[in-house]
């Protein structure tokens, strides 16, 4: 009977203990946007960049102007980039000598976003996007769930 209470005892423990302790997944997306804008100002202040804020929590900055047009919501847009995570670790990028074009409407939130602030012709910039811009709770191939993600891009044309 002692060992029957003693492992009740534990399992209450156990129960008590994880609900206690709060992960990623577990935080509601406020406080996940929050922590994401904390990650995204912190990386900024340790790498010394300065970058334009939106209201979304998509932290941009304009790194060369391109002569060409922004692109609009319905273009299609040919880039070349290069996605990484705030700890440096490389999940995907296009070949020097490829491109990627698709519909601007298919990419990621934080893309859809961030893009228009290009030009085409070679307009380069970082976006610097809170989860929910990018992947959110869904992990992505190499991406953790709740990843905030950073893009170098370049626009080089609108189709």
């Amino acid at each position: 009977m002692k060992f029957l209470h003693s492992c009740i005892l534990l399992v209450i423990m156990l129960v008590f203990i994880s609900s206690c302790k709060k992960d990623d997944d577990s935080l509601s997306p406020a406080e996940q946007f929050e922590m994401d804008i904390d990650i995204i100002e912190d990386y900024l202040l340790a790498k010394g960049l300065s970058a334009q804020k939106t209201s979304s929590g998509l932290h941009y900055i304009i790194t060369e102007e391109g002569p060409g047009e922004h692109p609009a919501p319905g273009d299609t847009v040919t880039v070349k980039y290069k996605g990484y995570l705030t700890n440096g670790a490389v999940f995907d990028q296009t070949s020097p000598a490829n491109t990627l074009t698709l519909p601007l409407n298919l990419f990621i939130p934080g893309w859809i976003e961030g893009l228009p602030y290009l030009r085409s012709g070679g307009g380069k910039g970082i976006f610097l996007m809170p989860s929910v811009l990018g992947y959110g709770r869904n992990q992505q191939g190499s991406i953790p769930a709740n990843s905030v993600l950073i893009f170098e891009v370049t626009l080089v044309e609108i189709n």
